[in-house]
């Protein structure tokens, strides 16, 4: 009996078990164009071949290099034009100076002038057969004067800041621990009242034309800010003064706002206070009185124009 022949398998190979995606796996293992392929290969041939990381490294180098000279131009630069800078400044502080003294020397001049006239004016009244010269420039503000007096510093209180509500916001003011204008136009009103024969806020000598009005958050003194404390130096007989005002209205709305806003207040009595003149006066009309209603006492009439603050 003859053997058989051995048996073969006909059968196909196992399919792969992503068969069905056949679309997916060919983009998978061709991932990159034949002719993409060809570009690549063309551009590493005409540079040379040089690997990515060395042009990488060469590239970052360039950038730096290029940074650096940036940086040394500028500062070559800065160097070239600091000179420049610093005469400019020179010249702007020389300039500043000048317009400084200038100044100094016209005020030195208003003074002269204004000792002139004042003499001049008390020698006028003088041959009409009185001197009240002195007296009316006092009552003016037109001379500096000295002498004792009290010393009332009326700051805002501690932590003030704007953009607060309260009770004292309706006159403009949004903080209310700030002192307004009107405090102001009373506390100067009550030293009137007390006794006081001259006050000054800041520096600003106060007249019968003086105006304490608000600018926003501002007090402002014959149209000129002022910022808080609020110095107001007053000559009169100190002590008396300042009891006084205390006891008066006034001293009292002082201490009711120190109560219940923490406005900040102080009074002392000074043996001697230095008011300056005020910076400007304008006399409208001044007329001497007829002879037969004087009586010939040299009194005359005047007519400044002057109201009350």
């Amino acid at each position: 009996m003859s053997p058989q022949p051995p048996i073969r398998s006909t059968a196909s190979p196992p399919a792969r078990p992503d068969a069905s995606m056949s679309l997916l796996t060919n983009v998978m293992d061709h991932s990159l164009d034949e002719g993409y392929v060809e570009a690549a290969a063309r551009r590493d041939a005409e540079e040379g071949g040089l690997p990515r990381t060395l042009r990488a490294k060469l590239g970052l180098a360039a950038g730096l290099v290029l940074a650096a000279m940036v940086v040394t131009v500028g500062a070559a630069q800065a160097r070239i034009s600091a000179p420049v800078v610093a005469k400019e400044r020179e010249e702007l502080i020389d300039r500043i100076n000048d317009e400084t003294s200038a100044a100094d020397a016209l005020e030195d001049t208003i003074e002269k002038l204004r000792g002139e006239v004042g003499e001049r004016q008390r020698a006028a009244l003088r041959s009409l057969g009185g001197d009240q010269g002195a007296r009316v420039a006092l009552v003016a503000g037109a001379t500096a004067v000295h002498g004792p007096g009290v010393k009332l510093v009326v700051d805002d209180a501690k932590d003030t800041q704007s953009g607060g509500g309260g009770p004292r916001e309706s006159s403009g003011f949004s903080d209310k621990g700030r002192v307004r204008d009107r405090d102001m136009q009373l506390v100067v009103n009550g030293l009137w009242e007390s006794g006081a024969e001259a006050i000054a806020i800041n520096g600003q000598r106060l007249t019968s034309l003086s105006a304490i009005r608000a600018a926003g958050d501002a007090i402002l003194v014959d149209n000129r800010p002022l910022v808080p404390p609020y110095t107001v130096l007053a000559v009169g007989d100190g002590k008396k003064l300042s009891t006084t005002f205390e006891k008066s209205a006034d001293g009292q709305y002082l201490h009711s706002l120190q109560e219940s806003f923490g406005i900040r207040t102080s009074i002392s009595d000074q043996e001697e206070v230095r008011l300056p003149a005020a910076p400007s006066l304008i006399v409208r009309t001044a007329e001497p009185q007829a002879a037969d209603a004087g009586k010939g006492n040299g009194q005359g009439t005047a007519d400044t124009g002057k109201g009350t603050s």
